[in-house]
């Protein structure tokens, strides 16, 4: 890509460069062989191989023996992961941490799929079901070792002295709770339509298309509060496991989650192969968000990054095709204020009459006391997340994710047994979350399918804020996956995606009412430039452009910057001389990030009211920020353009302040990734005995680059409250790029490591390669595979035929 060097590239390519010749002739001879006895559930002898990342290469006699191994191997790697997910899934978290999980415990049991899961379970085909069963047969035969042999266990359950829960097939049916939704924002609009600022709400959520929300007929705003979400917040505000860096504020996380992935089609490429890429952006941990595993069998050959408690591979590639995916942007879940019974308090107004809500008692064991006795609610929109019978009100939300035959644990299984296209969008049908999936075989195809539950709602309500339970705002089903746009060979020959608005012009949005709510352009747009630019894209021009940290919002806000008093001309000259990369060693980048960061808390004290600061904490939307700022309006007072300057240099004059408190004096010395640093916790480091068997990772001396508008995406929370506003809070973890039909060739990240365990040698040994941009092979074809093993396992069954 001609803007970015050939050093770059050959630094991104480091270890894919020099093929397999990091695994030595000593190392190969290492290779152990470990024969693992009576593992029930498996019907034929497994082999693994495993390369020097810990990445295990899985060769079995039949499919479902693949995904049993999938399953022992993530329980060997991840168990604790693996085990607090599921229980916090089945609401099964308070009897082994205590009182305080009692209301989490409560929310995901209020939002377990409440059908026939037998019945649902039989929807799939009779493979998918066959390798769900053995996935969850392989993680309890991990589990039946180290109930054996309790030394195996990682130190949490040693430190706090319980067993992981067995598994059932039916729980990857039951749990269903993929929060994706606006519902916060739906209150917030009410309350914010109660105190007549609803239209500030455009300023740092604008809503594309262009629409105006408006108050539902007969939705009383002045009622609606906070406390209307109940336990549904307490569901929203479960931070991930491992990634409580930014847990403190929901909403940055959620903001910022997303990714980046594009597919080349072989007439715009070096070898005329189609690339695929993609960087999943997702809060930094420890364990890392991705588990890689190679599953192969007859009929099936499938590499790439999955997660703990998933079957499969969410990214990667199989013989045929290559698959990636980002956040597509679809309002999911909607409230609705039910009117209840001023006697009886479980029966509401529907349809013109008044009807029971559906009441199941439940029964929370609590570790340390008695168990809780609670009682869960269902009305005719779904699951009562609050009630007051004081005030005759209650809340009940509908999720696409409830529906019958909206599954997204089992939806990897068929996308991975995929060939070609057709087959590719079959499998979607039941996945669930909002998903741009991108798409390229071996045929030399590409295409796009924005896939995910489709509500199907009434005329009048746009889901922007709550409405009436009443019966006339009710959903009408979900769309079909034809409903959602796609694309095959576009005539551009590429395709990219990064969580931007990406209806296609003539799409019926108003329509189908699909989201009004998405994410600023600036990565999409720098990576279509460069793709635009490149007549013949190559592996190494991709990774580069995965880890792009150039910013044009950055020169654009550097070109607005006019007269600068005496006092401010050496680093205006800093900013002026910049180039508009943020690279972490660049004493420009850290200037203008603080500048940025002090220029959104001035516009947000200038344009929100302090009325409604509560309710629109900021900061100000980026795209916004930057129109407001290039033409400055009656807002910004009798003179705005004067208004806009004397802000921009008094922002400055902040920041060169800021840098020298906190970098020094002298200005050639400071450096972005001094302040951008990445520090990783244990999940519950707070408890002394987990911090002392869990080591810190990374901090002041591991500064990455990047911010939350670069491609390469490392964002960090201005507002965040008890840490520092610069720390690096997420990004992408995981990374690979795809040479499709030539698949030893690709090549990918996983960071920090492969195993959640400290005692392994693959907790954090991606780490440093990670932070170099050192993409590294991905070996795919048997003979690559076994040049590249430096271990190997045989999983036996426990009765040989």
């Amino acid at each position: 890509m001609r803007n970015i060097g050939c050093s770059r590239r050959q630094i991104l390519l480091g270890g894919a460069a020099a093929g397999f010749a990091t695994f030595s002739p000593m190392a190969r001879a290492a290779r152990q062989r470990m024969v693992v006895a009576a593992l029930d559930g498996l019907s034929a002898p497994v082999e693994v191989l495993e390369d020097h990342w810990g990445v295990p290469h899985v060769r079995a006699g039949s499919i479902p023996d693949a995904f049993f191994a999938n399953g022992f191997l993530v329980a060997r790697d991840r168990l604790w992961e693996l085990d607090f997910g599921h229980r916090q899934a089945l609401g099964q978290l308070a009897e082994v941490f205590g009182p305080d999980f009692v209301d989490t415990d409560t929310a995901n049991r209020l939002f377990l799929f409440r059908g026939d899961a037998a019945t649902e379970l039989a929807r799939f085909s009779p493979q998918v079901q066959d390798c769900a069963r053995a996935y969850v047969a392989g993680i309890n035969a991990r589990l039946a070792q180290v109930r054996a042999n309790p030394d195996l266990l990682p130190p949490e359950f040693t430190i706090f002295g319980y067993m992981p829960m067995s598994w059932d097939v039916l729980d990857l049916i039951r749990i269903r709770a993929e929060v994706t939704g606006n519902t916060r924002a739906e209150i917030r609009r009410a309350r914010l339509a109660a105190r007549g600022g609803l239209s500030y709400d455009a300023l740092c959520t604008p809503l594309e298309p262009a629409h105006e929300p408006r108050v539902p007929g007969g939705l009383d705003v002045h009622a609606v509060s906070q406390g209307d979400l109940g336990l549904f917040d307490v569901l929203q505000a479960s931070p991930p496991l491992g990634r409580v860096r930014d847990a403190g504020d929901t909403e940055h996380r959620r903001t910022n989650s997303g990714s980046n992935a594009w597919v080349i089609a072989p007439s715009r490429t070096a070898t005329q192969r189609p690339i695929l890429a993609n960087d999943p952006h997702l809060s930094f941990g420890v364990p890392g968000p991705r588990y890689v595993i190679h599953l192969s069998a007859p009929g099936l050959d499938v590499i790439g990054g999955g997660t703990a408690g998933m079957p499969g591979v969410m990214q990667g590639h199989n013989a045929q095709i290559a698959f990636g995916r980002t956040n597509f942007h679809i309002d999911q879940e909607d409230l609705f204020i039910l009117r209840t019974h001023p006697a009886h308090p479980d029966r509401y107004f529907h349809d013109g009459a008044w009807k029971q809500m559906e009441t199941v008692p439940t029964h929370i064991a609590v570790r340390g006391e008695a168990g809780r006795d609670v009682v869960l609610r269902y009305a005719a929109q779904g699951p009562v997340v609050s009630a007051d019978p004081a005030r005759r009100r209650a809340t009940a939300v509908s999720a696409t994710w409830l529906y019958p035959g909206a599954n997204g644990l089992l939806v990897n299984i068929g996308l991975n047994l995929a060939h070609d296209w057709d087959s590719f969008r079959e499998a979607l049908r039941v996945h669930t979350s909002p998903t741009n999936f991108t798409y390229a075989d071996t045929a030399g195809n590409i295409g796009w399918q924005a896939a995910g539950g489709l509500p199907s709602r009434v005329d009048g309500h746009d889901g922007l804020l709550p409405v009436p339970g009443d019966g006339h705002y009710d959903w009408k089903g979900l769309q079909p996956l034809e409903m959602l746009p796609s694309t095959f060979n576009p005539a551009s020959g590429w395709f990219a995606t990064s969580n931007e608005m990406n209806l296609p012009p003539g799409y019926p949005a108003q329509e189908r009412r699909v989201s009004f709510e998405w994410r600023d352009r600036f990565r999409h747009d720098r990576v279509a430039h460069v793709l635009e630019e490149t007549p013949r894209a190559t592996i190494a021009d991709c990774a580069a452009l995965q880890h792009d940290t150039f910013s044009r919002l950055a020169l654009d806000m550097v070109g607005l910057l006019g007269a600068v008093p005496p006092d401010l001309m050496d680093v205006a000259a800093l900013l002026r001389g910049w180039d508009g990369h943020v690279h972490a060693d660049s004493a420009a980048a850290a200037l203008y990030e603080v500048w940025w960061t002090r220029l959104e808390r001035t516009l947000h004290t200038l344009l929100i009211p302090a009325r409604l600061h509560d309710l629109l904490p900021g900061p100000i939307n980026a795209t916004v920020q930057k129109t407001l700022l290039h033409a400055p309006d009656a807002r910004f007072g009798t003179n705005p353009a004067q208004t806009r300057d004397d802000m921009l240099v008094t922002a400055l004059r902040g920041a060169k302040s800021e840098l020298r408190d906190r970098l020094g004096p002298v200005m050639a010395a400071w450096r972005w990734g001094a302040l951008h640093t990445i520090t990783l916790d244990h999940a519950l480091a707070h408890v002394p005995a987990i911090a002392a068997r869990f080591p810190q990772l990374g901090g002041a001396r591991t500064g990455t680059g990047g911010d939350p508008y670069t491609v390469m995406a490392r964002w960090y929370n201005p507002l965040s409250n008890g840490h520092d506003p610069y720390v690096a809070t997420g990004g992408a973890s995981y990374l690979m790029v795809c040479d499709v039909g030539e698949w030893d060739h690709s090549v990918f990240l996983n960071f920090p490591g492969q195993s959640g365990d400290p005692r392994s040698a693959h907790y954090a040994d991606f780490m440093p390669d990670w932070l170099r941009g050192r993409m590294q092979p991905l070996p795919f074809s048997a003979h690559r595979v076994r040049a590249a093993a430096v271990g190997r396992t045989i999983l036996q069954p426990a009765h040989t035929p």
